[in-house]
């Protein structure tokens, strides 16, 4: 039976605007972003990979899910013989069921790297050194990606080589969605709030 496990990126979102605790209608992000893989219905189990200092706060703002908690960086929290790795951008939370569905069906020895993406919709100029516009590239090429990016268990390995996640030529898209967004701003906090506030509301009626 094939399996799918979830690694949590929680390492790389510990400054900036947005932490992966700051909360958004009652709970922080990185709970709703695992208790959403877990609610999918395509993840069998999630990690977390977190700095050391912050395990046990990640472990009480997790409690009662089911998930791990383990010190360092994605590597360090990759758990052998899995058929599909599905590596996730907790501040991207509200990410739909049928993205993680997506992402993890078109994992396979034929594609064993896919990643959800969007279209890009606004003018990109490409800028010189002197900050004068050179030229206006084509976007019906462009993508935006989005997480959970999906793996086999060798080609996760390869992408963190360096140490750092790289996304070879040649891996596999798969349609994203809006609501994947990053919540990294005070704005998309606010936003994230609303949303969610008005989705409760709605199912009180």
């Amino acid at each position: 039976m094939n399996t799918t496990v979830a690694i949590v990126d929680a390492v790389a979102h510990v400054t900036g605007e947005t932490d992966v605790l700051s909360p958004v209608h009652g709970e922080p992000i990185l709970t709703h972003a695992v208790r959403g893989l877990l609610d999918s219905g395509y993840v069998d189990s999630v990690v977390v990979a977190a700095p050391a200092r912050r395990v046990v706060m990640f472990g009480d703002a997790l409690s009662g899910l089911g998930c791990r908690v383990v010190p360092g960086s994605v590597p360090e929290a990759i758990e052998p013989g899995h058929d599909v790795y599905l590596v996730h951008d907790p501040l991207r939370a509200f990410t739909p069921p049928s993205v993680i569905q997506a992402v993890a069906a078109a994992v396979g020895p034929e594609s064993p790297v896919a990643v959800p993406v969007l279209p890009m919709s606004d003018t990109v100029k490409a800028v010189g050194a002197s900050n004068v516009i050179i030229s206006t590239l084509d976007r019906t090429l462009l993508r935006t990606a989005q997480t959970p990016a999906g793996f086999t268990e060798a080609a996760l390995r390869a992408a963190y080589a360096t140490g750092m996640l790289v996304l070879p030529a040649g891996a596999r898209t798969v349609p994203g969605h809006p609501d994947a967004m990053r919540v990294a701003t005070p704005f998309e906090l606010r936003l994230a709030e609303a949303l969610l506030a008005a989705e409760s509301q709605e199912k009180t009626l």
